[in-house]
């Protein structure tokens, strides 16, 4: 009897992961049976868990938090993206056994807002809010957009400073970006998980073609509500991005490109019939 193939999201905590529906549901366009697990792994116990899956048959995963930068240790082999991140959200296990990290987040929020809502980064100027792990897996991709301009504006500035020489970007206060304007305007920081907005004038959102919050929730998120008060055009949260993310994660594993709009669809009326 033929098992199906196994792939897993890996995290702490794990129970609020909405990967499986995600992934279960581009299995049923590819017209395919998967299994795909949540498992929770101690703190301290990553690559033991890990190597233990993929030693009884696992043949990818995903990694959330707090695990993405124990998975680039992990991995035998990264990707460009995944180097310059610094972190891994996407493990591919090979044919010999070896273990392929890279980073699908930046690539998810790039197809969200250039497919969902239509906006090319091709020269305007774009506002990176937060330094941390989130922002450092979207700046590559967002860089091979080519946009005019990309500032990184972060609470401790050094922070901003370390990230922007890496790359080359400009780093600012956010007391600085505020008296500045911008065309896209991104929230990396995890303020939205405890409903508040990063410290941002409204003035910065005036001619705001998109303000885009990476976290996602049942309603929009204080960064998004700060957004339309200074006069953002759009505004958007990160739901788009998990399943942007999720579907470049199963093109990697499995050579089958999913149709993102049906999924996400599916999980924002989910996320609306609970709010």
């Amino acid at each position: 009897m033929q098992t199906k193939p196994r792939y897993a999201v890996f995290g702490h905590p794990i129970a609020h992961s909405r990967s499986p529906e995600i992934h279960l549901a581009f299995a049923l366009q590819e017209q395919v049976h998967i299994s795909y697990d949540k498992i929770l792994l101690p703190i301290e116990g990553f690559s033991q868990g890990v190597a233990a899956e993929i030693q009884a048959g696992l043949q990818g995963a995903n990694v959330t938090v707090p695990f993405k930068l124990d998975a680039c240790e992990f991995a035998d082999e990264l990707s460009v993206r995944a180097q310059l991140a610094g972190a891994v959200n996407t493990l591919v296990v090979r044919d010999d056994g070896s273990v392929y990290g890279d980073n699908s987040d930046g690539l998810g929020l790039m197809n969200d807002i250039e497919k969902q809502y239509g906006v090319s980064l091709q020269d305007l100027s774009v506002l990176v809010v937060g330094a941390g792990g989130a922002v450092r897996g979207i700046l590559q991709p967002l860089l091979e957009r080519n946009p005019k301009a990309v500032s990184v504006a972060n609470r401790t500035v050094s922070k901003a400073q370390e990230l922007a020489h890496i790359l080359d970007i400009e780093a600012l206060s956010l007391q600085d970006a505020s008296l500045r304007q911008f065309d896209i305007i991104i929230n990396g920081t995890s303020s939205g998980l405890s409903d508040q907005a990063p410290d941002l004038a409204l003035a910065a959102f005036e001619q705001c073609q998109l303000a885009y919050d990476m976290v996602y929730g049942a309603k929009p998120t204080a960064f998004m509500d700060l957004a339309r008060q200074g006069g953002a055009k759009q505004a958007a949260d990160g739901l788009g991005m998990l399943v942007g993310q999720a579907a470049v994660s199963y093109q990697w594993w499995r050579g089958f490109q999913p149709q993102t709009e049906s999924v996400l669809q599916s999980l924002r009326a989910s996320l609306c019939s609970k709010a």
